[in-house]
């Protein structure tokens, strides 16, 4: 069997431990791997794909990223990119697509296997925000890195006396700042799914000191709404191809501490955490499951279940349609956010 294998959007920690299991079940069955460079831009552009040598696996299951390279490159927002997709795999004489990653790299996945084209998926996004799955490459490694950010933020902050606002990645949902913030004491956590008011926050602040509690760790999410701060404008020239937003320069995190600082007279420091959350070796439990469920994968192409996505539920590697994965966002539930509250 010929396969080819693809990382799109933003790198995760267990990426490679992903390729990696596909790779050494195909040499297992005397098949072979086709990396392609750079996410869809590799079937875009030429000369971007290569035969991966089995022995080129070894030693990257405890390394970060991809050793294939990611992109944003959308084929679905170019006219006749979808297309050439779709001649490439035909070109390259591939049996099946392994495609890794979030919405936006499964959505053109789904587009392609809708088509006839033979491509499955493997769930990676640290936003952890994908349908039917309970489990997402990168999403576990996120959250111990924000929890060990927030274990060390905390002495500082009680030394100074200070509020300490942690911004953290979440575009559109909080499952790393909820996460992370009830494993590492946060002290309040705002995110996208349920907006807060600047006055709401001051007023909680203001009432842990009451309490004799002299400092506190605000967790925000990127991608979360504040009641009082500056809406966030971005021309369409500052969007990725699929259509997002670099929430970098949003800066919420920032604008929040100097917001909190002039309503509460409390000194305030704000940490972005940003690109650290991508970075390093995966935790041990994202190497597991990347593993589990690119295994899966290869099986999914050799049975030629196309269209197709390995997904966790309790303890075991399920399946499911790339459709209803990318259906629609999972975003965390209220009765989760309420008992993050009770720890405020």
């Amino acid at each position: 069997m010929r396969l080819g294998v693809l990382t799109g959007g933003g790198d995760a920690p267990g990426l490679n431990a992903a390729i990696r299991a596909v790779v050494r079940r195909a040499q297992a069955d005397h098949g072979e791997v086709i990396g392609v460079r750079n996410g869809w831009a590799g079937l875009v552009e030429p000369h971007q794909t290569r035969l991966i040598d089995p022995h080129e696996v070894s030693g990257i299951l405890a390394v970060g990223g991809t050793m294939l390279g990611t992109s944003r490159v959308n084929p679905l927002k170019s006219q006749g990119s979808l297309g050439q997709v779709a001649s490439r795999i035909g070109e390259l004489e591939l049996d099946a697509l392994v495609a890794m990653g979030g919405d936006d790299t499964l959505s053109v996945a789904g587009a392609l296997a809708a088509q006839g084209l033979p491509v499955v998926g493997v769930p990676k996004t640290m936003d952890n925000d994908l349908q039917v799955t309970e489990y997402c490459i990168g999403f576990d490694s996120a959250v111990a890195i924000v929890t060990e950010a927030l274990d060390r933020l905390h002495t500082t902050a009680a030394a100074h006396h200070r509020v300490m606002v942690v911004e953290v990645m979440g575009r559109d949902t909080g499952w790393v700042a909820v996460m992370g913030g009830l494993a590492g004491g946060a002290d309040m956590i705002i995110i996208p799914e349920f907006p807060v008011e600047l006055s709401q926050i001051a007023h909680h602040l203001r009432g842990r000191r009451t309490r004799g509690r002299d400092f506190s760790i605000v967790v925000v999410a990127e991608g979360a709404t504040v009641g009082g701060l500056a809406d966030f404008e971005v021309a369409p020239e500052a969007r990725d191809q699929f259509g997002h937003a670099l929430l970098s320069r949003r800066g919420i995190g920032a604008q929040l501490a100097e917001a909190l600082e002039g309503a509460t007279g409390f000194e305030t420091r704000v940490t972005v955490l940003g690109y650290t959350q991508r970075g390093g070796a995966p935790t041990a439990y994202d190497r597991i499951w990347a593993t589990r469920v690119g295994a899966a994968a290869y099986e999914l192409a050799v049975e030629g279940a196309f269209g197709k996505i390995p997904v966790k539920r309790g303890d075991g590697v399920a399946v499911a349609e790339i459709a209803a994965v990318v259906e629609s966002q999972r975003r965390v539930p209220e009765d989760l956010y309420e008992l993050a509250k009770v720890f405020y």
